[in-house]
């Protein structure tokens, strides 16, 4: 399997290529734009037989996909931070459609003021849109992502839209090596789409139709079944990417030397390689400390949250982002699917990295240490306060 040595933003470019898209619809915004600026090369130098539509805000380029969608293409765009937020009305018609279009979102902090820092507002916000989410950690795995979205986004029993994360500048604009599965290789993983459920051009049909309540709420528990069935039918799926290319990800939470944890930390992107690596040092001096790599956000893996919290003596979660008038909205999710009594340590919500600051190994070490010490003070923004001993930004 060839490797070449890719940003996190290419690594997307060349999954979607991977992925045979007939439908890309660009528009630009930093620090997503060249994700689009490469796909353009690919169709310019027919390397990507696809339309590559250019239109005029995210807004529009959202709508162009899902119209495309509508007629059975596969789809993709991209955007970050401002232009995820124009999309809001949309994001609800994609779920509304079933339409299973993947989206690159470049994790950028929102304005004012402006800042193109990592942040995951932007994503955070659209938590409750009916779209899948993924928080990938490196740029092998934005790829690998991409093309495990789109199997299943299109799987008939799911058919929702996903979109794939990555921490801007951390992912989007540093480049490490990543491995490359072969044209061949993705064919045999990911079929041309299953074209049912769509307009015909010459034969009636509706989408997005008016309704009156009793069916619009049938139209409502569906998709929540839909997204219900995203936990089997993921692991399938990457049982199957894992046959392909010999990577897997631990489906949608992956824990790390949680069995005997008296303290577990809660990540998302990025963060992830920081703590993993603090673990191994705290474990090496003697203290019982793990981590949970949360992948997928929507929908919440609840049931492996519970799997390992029973044994967990204290929880923290770090959030890129704060949810007003509550905690981080992991710290938030943690806490609910804990509250049913049967699985219930406590939990600490720990706010860093936010508009773009570094999450460093000493900050990390921080947060282990306040869930050692029992410290709860909710949320701990760690950017602007002593965490566990250790001062962090003044």
């Amino acid at each position: 399997m060839p490797r070449e040595v890719l940003s996190g933003c290419s690594a997307q470019s060349y999954a979607v290529r991977l992925a045979r898209v007939g439908v890309i619809s660009a528009y630009p915004i930093t620090p997503q734009t060249s994700i689009v600026e490469k796909l353009a090369d690919f169709v310019a130098d027919g390397s990507l037989r696809a339309q590559y539509l250019k239109v005029e805000s995210e807004h529009s380029a959202l709508q162009a996909c899902l119209s495309a969608s509508a007629l059975g293409a596969r789809t993709y765009t991209a955007t970050s931070s401002q232009g995820l937020l124009l999309m809001h009305e949309l994001l609800h018609w994609a779920s509304g459609m079933r339409a299973p279009v993947v989206m690159g979102v470049v994790n950028r902090a929102v304005a004012p003021p402006w800042s193109i820092g990592a942040d995951h507002t932007d994503t955070m916000s659209q938590r409750d849109t009916g779209w899948i989410q993924f928080y990938p950690e490196s740029n092998q795995e934005v790829l690998d992502t991409v093309l495990i979205a789109y199997r299943l986004a299109e799987d008939v029993r799911v058919r929702l839209p996903a979109m794939v994360g990555e921490d801007a500048f951390y992912l989007s604009h540093t480049v490490e090596p990543v491995s490359i599965p072969s044209p061949a290789e993705v064919d045999g993983f990911l079929p041309a789409r299953d074209a049912r459920a769509i307009l015909v051009p010459g034969r009636s049909g509706r989408l997005g139709s008016f309704t009156g309540p009793v069916e619009y709420v049938q139209f409502r528990r569906a998709i929540a079944r839909a997204m219900s069935r995203v936990p089997e039918v993921l692991t399938q799926v990457e049982r199957e990417y894992a046959e392909v290319t010999g990577r897997s990800y631990g489906g949608a939470l992956q824990t790390y030397r949680t069995e005997d944890a008296d303290a577990v930390l809660v990540t998302l992107g990025t963060a992830t390689t920081t703590a993993r690596g603090v673990v191994d040092e705290l474990r090496s001096e003697g203290h019982r400390v793990g981590l949970a790599k949360l992948r997928v956000f929507r929908p919440f893996p609840a049931a492996e949250l519970r799997a390992f919290a029973g044994s967990a003596g204290r929880i923290g979660v770090l959030d890129r982002c704060y949810t007003f008038g509550g905690l981080g909205p992991a710290a938030t999710e943690v806490r609910s699917a804990l509250y049913d009594g049967a699985h219930a340590p406590p939990v600490t919500s720990f706010l860093a990295g936010i508009g773009g600051r570094d999450i460093t190994p000493t900050e990390v070490r921080g947060m282990y240490r306040a869930l050692e010490a029992g410290e709860r003070a909710d949320p701990r923004w760690v950017d602007l306060e002593p965490v566990g001993e250790v001062a962090v930004h003044g």
